[in-house]
C-alpha cells in the first residue's frame, strides 16, 4: 500500500534525481574521470540522497502531524462557535476554496450544515498526534530518495572505465527525469511528451544552478 500521494512520490523522485545528477555531473566536470573521481561520485550521490531522504522523511512526519493538529483546532473552533451562522461562516472559509470549483452552492450549504451538525455534537477525531501511517509514509519517502541513486550507482559499480560510467549514469538520470515528467502528465492532464521534456529541462536547469553555486 502506498501511503504517499502521487505528487509526493513524484516530487521526491524528481528531487532525488536532481541531487544525484548534481553530484555526478560535478564529478564528471571536476573529477577528471579517474577511478578515484568515480568512486567519489558514487559515495557522494549515495550520501547526498541518504541525507536528503532523512530530511524529507522528517518533514513528512512533521507536515502530517501539523495537518491533523490544524484540523483538530478547526473542529474545536466550530464546536465553540456561539451560533450556527458563525460556525457555517468558518466552515465556508475553510472549505470553499477547495470545493467551490466542483460543487454547487446549494450542495455545499447542505454539506456544511451536515458538518456543523456532526461537530456541534462533539464528534472529534480521536487522535491528532503521530500515527503509524506517518512512519510508513516517511519510510517510503526515504526509500524513494535512496532509490534515485541506483541509476548512478549501477554503472559506476559495473564499469571498469570511470569516465564512461559517469556518462552513462548522467544519461540514465536525465532519461529518468523525462520519465518522471511523462508519468506526472497522467495526473495533471497535459501532453506527456511536453511534461517529460519540461520536467527534464527544469531538472537540468536546477542542476546547473546548484553546480554554479557550488552545490
Amino acid at each position: 500500500m502506498n501511503y504517499l500521494k502521487p505528487s509526493e512520490t513524484l516530487s521526491e523522485l524528481f528531487a532525488g534525481l536532481v541531487v544525484v545528477l548534481t553530484v555526478t555531473l560535478a564529478a564528471s566536470v571536476l573529477g577528471g574521470g579517474d577511478e578515484a573521481g568515480a568512486t567519489t561520485a558514487l559515495i557522494g550521490a549515495i550520501g547526498a540522497n541518504t541525507a536528503w531522504g532523512i530530511i524529507d522523511a522528517s518533514l513528512y512526519v512533521m507536515n502530517a502531524t501539523f495537518d491533523r493538529k490544524r484540523q483538530l483546532r478547526f473542529v474545536h473552533v466550530i464546536a465553540a462557535s456561539p451560533d450556527e451562522a458563525t460556525a457555517l461562516d468558518q466552515i465556508r472559509g475553510e472549505l470553499d476554496p477547495i470545493l467551490e470549483s466542483v460543487t454547487k452552492a446549494g450542495d455545499r450549504d447542505q454539506l456544511y450544515r451536515s458538518i456543523y451538525s456532526t461537530l456541534a455534537h462533539g464528534e472529534f477525531p480521536a487522535r491528532s498526534g503521530l500515527q503509524r501511517d506517518d512512519i510508513v509514509g516517511a519510510i517510503q519517502m526515504f526509500c524513494i530518495a535512496l532509490c534515485a541513486t541506483l541509476p548512478a550507482a549501477i554503472p559506476l559499480l559495473l564499469s571498469s572505465h570511470p569516465m564512461q560510467a559517469l556518462r552513462i549514469s548522467n544519461f540514465l538520470v536525465v532519461g529518468l527525469l523525462f520519465i518522471v515528467g511523462y508519468y506526472w502528465a497522467k495526473y495533471v492532464d497535459v501532453n506527456r511528451w511536453f511534461a517529460g521534456l519540461g520536467l527534464m529541462s527544469l531538472g537540468l536547469i536546477l542542476v546547473g544552478v546548484a553546480i554554479a553555486l557550488g552545490g
